[in-house]
C-alpha cells in the first residue's frame, strides 16, 4: 500500500513573530483595552500584544484581576472597575470585550458607539434579540466588528475550504462535529479566588441586567455553568463549530434545528447539559447541495479534548482537527448482485447479462489498488488565535473588512442559541438563516 502522504500549509501565513513585530513602524501601533481579564481576555490580550498592540487600559469587576494585570503589563495601566471609564478615554483605538456573554451585546455596542473599534469574544451575543441591535451599530457606526471564533482565521480551515470548494470530496452529503472534553477545567469548573468578597467585586455591575440575586462568588468565576450570564456548551463551544463550519462550505446557516442532551456528570449546581446533541438541516446554495449537521458536545468521557470535523461527500471524507485529510472512497463500476432467491435458469441469465454490462473480471495482484489519502498539517507550533489577533489589527490598521463580522458573528451565534431554544423548549426549531429570525410555533 501506498504511504500516507503529508505536507506542511504554508509556512508563510506563520512568519516568526519577530519579522512581524519588525515590520510594525511606532508611528502605526494600535493602542488597545481589554474589558473583562479572565482567563480568555488576558489570552486574547497575549496575542494582540504579539501582534504588535500596546494595552492601554484594563477593565473588571474583580479587584484582584487589576492588579493582576498591573504585575503583568506594567504598573503604568489604567485599570477601572467601570468599562464606561476606558471607553472614554481617546487614545484607546480598539477594545477586546471579554466579559460574560450577557454583557457582550452592551459592552460592544457601547465601544462603537465610542468610536472604538471591537474584537468581542464569542458568542457574539447571549440572546437571540442581542443580535441585529449589534449588526445595526457596526453598520451605523462604520467600525470594525470581529468575533472571536479564531478558526475563520486559520490556515488549516483555509486549506479545508479551497479543497471543498475545489471539488476534492464531491457532492456534500452530511457533516459530523464534535467537542469532547472529561476533565474538570474543561467543564468550567475554575478556581474561585479566596478573597473573592463585596469589597473587591462590583456584584451589582457583574449582574447587569441578569436577574438580581445575593452575592455568590462562584456565579461570578464560573459564569458559563448559568444560563443567567452565559449560553452553555452550544454558545461556548457550537458556535465554534458553526464559524468553521460556515467558512469551511460558505453556508449562512441550517433552516431546521433539533437539539437534546443533558446534566450527566458535573452535577455541580450549574443549570446547563454538560452533553448536548444537535441535529440540523442545511439548504441548498450556490456552494453545495442540502446536506444534514450532527453536533455532539461531551463534557463526560474522552481522551483529553478533541474537536474536529467529517465532511462526507460523493467522493470521500473531508476531516478537518489539526489538520486537514482528504480520504478518497472511490466506488466499483459494477454495483454488485443479490441473486440468490432467483430461480436458476434466471440466475444464469442474469450473470450473462451483468458480466456483459460490467465486464467482471477474476480479482488478482494487479486490481489491488491504495486508498487515496492527502493529509495537510501546519507548520509547528502554528497558532490561529496569532492569525485572527493580526486579521483584525491590520483591519484596524488599513479600514479594511474582516471575515467574522457581525452578520457572520450573528449566523455563527444565532443556529447555537437556536439549540438552547429547542434544548430547554424541547422541541425542534425553524431558523430563517438570510434574515437571522427564528420563525414561530413548532418546527
Amino acid at each position: 500500500m501506498k504511504p500516507t502522504r503529508r505536507h506542511f500549509l504554508a509556512a508563510t501565513a506563520a512568519a516568526p513573530l519577530m519579522a512581524q513585530q519588525s515590520r510594525r513602524s511606532a508611528n502605526d501601533r494600535i493602542q488597545i483595552a481589554l474589558i473583562g481579564a479572565g482567563g480568555m481576555g488576558s489570552g486574547d490580550t497575549k496575542f494582540s500584544i504579539a501582534n504588535g498592540a500596546k494595552l492601554i487600559a484594563v477593565s473588571d469587576v474583580y479587584e484582584g484581576r487589576l492588579t493582576r494585570a498591573k504585575e503583568v503589563w506594567g504598573s503604568d495601566l489604567f485599570t477601572s472597575r467601570d468599562y464606561r471609564e476606558v471607553l472614554a478615554r481617546p487614545d484607546i483605538d480598539a477594545v477586546i470585550v471579554a466579559t460574560p456573554d450577557h454583557w457582550h451585546q452592551q459592552i460592544t455596542i457601547d465601544a462603537m458607539n465610542a468610536g472604538k473599534d471591537v474584537y468581542c469574544e464569542k458568542p457574539m451575543v447571549q440572546l437571540l434579540e442581542d443580535g441585529k441591535p449589534v449588526i445595526d451599530a457596526a453598520r451605523k457606526t462604520g467600525r470594525i466588528l470581529q468575533v472571536g471564533s479564531q478558526r475563520v482565521s486559520s490556515i488549516v480551515y483555509q486549506k479545508a475550504k479551497d479543497l471543498f470548494a475545489g471539488g476534492a470530496i464531491g457532492e456534500l452529503n452530511m457533516i459530523e462535529a464534535w467537542w469532547d472534553r472529561n476533565d474538570a477545567i474543561g467543564a468550567w469548573q475554575y478556581s474561585i479566588p479566596p478573597d473573592a468578597s463585596p469589597a473587591n467585586i462590583d456584584w451589582d455591575r457583574f449582574l447587569g441586567r441578569a436577574p438580581k440575586v445575593p452575592f455568590e462568588p462562584v456565579r461570578l468565576f464560573r459564569w458559563r455553568n448559568y444560563r443567567d450570564y452565559g449560553t452553555g456548551v452550544a454558545g461556548d463551544l457550537f458556535v465554534h463549530l458553526f464559524s468553521g463550519l460556515h467558512f469551511i462550505a460558505g453556508s449562512v446557516g441550517p433552516t431546521r434545528v433539533y437539539a437534546t442532551g443533558g446534566l450527566r456528570f458535573w452535577k455541580d449546581g450549574r443549570d446547563v447539559p454538560d452533553v448536548m446533541l444537535g441535529l440540523y438541516d442545511y439548504p441548498k446554495t450556490e456552494h453545495h447541495p442540502a446536506f444534514n449537521l450532527a453536533l455532539r458536545v461531551n463534557f463526560v468521557s474522552g481522551a483529553g479534548e478533541t474537536s474536529g470535523f467529517r465532511f462526507v461527500g460523493s467522493e470521500g471524507v473531508l476531516t478537518v482537527d489539526r489538520g486537514v485529510t482528504v480520504s478518497k472512497h472511490p466506488r466499483e463500476a459494477a454495483p454488485g448482485y443479490t441473486i440468490e432467491t432467483f430461480p436458476k435458469a434466471l440466475q444464469e441469465e442474469f450473470l450473462r447479462e451483468y458480466g456483459a454490462k460490467y465486464q467482471v473480471r477474476r480479482p488478482n495482484a494487479d486490481s489491488m489498488r491504495p486508498q487515496d489519502e492527502e493529509t495537510y498539517l501546519p507548520p509547528p507550533g502554528y497558532s490561529d488565535h496569532l492569525d485572527h489577533h493580526r486579521n483584525f489589527l491590520e483591519a484596524v490598521r488599513a479600514g479594511k473588512t474582516v471575515v467574522e463580522d457581525a452578520t457572520f458573528g450573528f449566523r455563527a451565534a444565532g443556529p447555537a442559541l437556536v439549540s438552547n431554544v429547542s434544548y430547554f423548549e424541547k422541541r425542534p426549531c425553524e431558523w430563517d438563516p438570510e434574515t437571522m429570525t427564528l420563525k414561530s410555533g413548532r418546527g
